[in-house]
């Protein structure tokens, strides 16, 4: 099998040189989402046991966990999307890989750009949010007993599906240039 016919790894496999500068910025979207979601873990830890030894709990947990979990999630889906390990259903794909490889390319492809479609209207939809929450110096919170800035969040959602999109775009890229498979 030469290069030309081989499918193209996911980026998650490639060498961390080949990567690239989106390489690296999906990278370390998703290193700040693992250690957002062990800090948020230990944060919830260390409520639930001054909740439940030191009746004392911590303050405003709650709220800032269901904040990070949508941030989270939106750091990491960059990551998942260039891996190629973005929940669907493949059935189809499998079924038809061995009768039609090009019609699979081409429903791989259609996968990817509709992803890269819906993360734009994401931000399409998120951007009024932010620049509201930015401009007002939105918070979320009890005021006086604990308050959070929104703005981060929203930024993190929009800065998290821009780079979704793009990575989106490129695997669409790839599976436009990639041969297919059991070709000779």
């Amino acid at each position: 099998m030469t290069d030309e016919t081989r499918p193209e790894p996911p980026i998650a496999e490639t060498r961390r040189s080949d990567r690239g500068l989106l390489g690296l910025i999906v990278s370390v979207f998703a290193a700040i989402g693992t250690l957002w979601i062990f800090g948020l873990m230990l944060l919830v830890v260390a409520d639930v046991l001054g909740r439940n030894f030191f009746n004392h709990p911590i303050t405003g947990v709650a709220e800032f966990s269901a904040h990070s979990v949508v941030a989270i999630v939106f750091l990491q889906m960059s990551a998942a999307v260039l891996a190629r390990r973005m929940t669907r259903a493949d059935f189809l794909s499998r079924m038809l890989r061995t009768r039609s490889p090009e019609l699979v390319k081409g429903i791989d492809t259609l996968f990817a750009l509709t992803g890269a479609a819906i993360f734009g209207a994401i931000i399409y939809a998120t951007w009024p949010g932010m620049v509201r929450a930015w401009q007002n110096d939105e918070f979320f919170g009890v005021q006086g007993v604990f308050t959070l800035p929104t703005f981060p969040f929203w930024a993190l959602i929009v800065a998290g599906s821009a780079i979704t999109l793009i990575a989106y775009l490129k695997v669409a890229l790839m599976e436009m240039r990639r041969a297919p498979a059991g070709a000779a």
